[in-house]
């Protein structure tokens, strides 16, 4: 059973997760489903390139705007520079991203996080999207936002 699976093309999406999840000592909490991961992860450029989803998963963090057949999922929080999407720029800053939450969403673990601002530092050569969708991965599987920049 895999708590979350990142569909990506060379972005660096789950090995940022991983090394920030490392760091604070791993994944706290459990999954639930045993045929499913509970949190998918779908890069920019997977999206582009129409990669193949799993059928079903708990959660679902995809770019907005993503078309094609999604999996099936009880909710879905979408990324990218639309108001629309839920996790999403609201300005730059030098190396700094400044992202908003723009509606509540829920964690893994079930706790709530409210709709906020927070910065996140992009370090030299990494683009936005997929950072976006590092910092909304890890919101969902229950690190807070506060050690999001770091």
């Amino acid at each position: 059973m895999e708590c979350f699976q990142v569909l990506e093309a060379g972005e660096g999406i789950e090995q940022a997760i991983m090394e920030r999840l490392r760091s604070r000592g791993g994944l706290r909490g459990r999954c639930a489903s045993a045929d499913h991961p509970a949190l998918l992860v779908v890069s920019p450029q997977a999206a582009v390139r129409g990669m193949e989803l799993p059928r079903q998963c708990r959660t679902v963090l995809l770019p907005g705007g993503m078309r094609g057949t999604l999996p099936q999922a009880a909710s879905a929080v979408s990324y990218g520079t639309s108001p629309r999407d839920s996790l999403t720029i609201s300005s730059r800053e030098g190396d700094t991203l400044w992202a908003a939450l723009q509606r509540e969403v829920v964690t893994l673990g079930g706790q709530v996080v409210e709709r906020q601002e927070f910065p996140l530092t992009l370090a030299p050569g990494e683009e936005a999207l997929p950072a976006l969708a590092t910092a909304g991965a890890l919101l969902l599987l229950g690190v807070p936002w506060e050690e999001l920049s770091g």
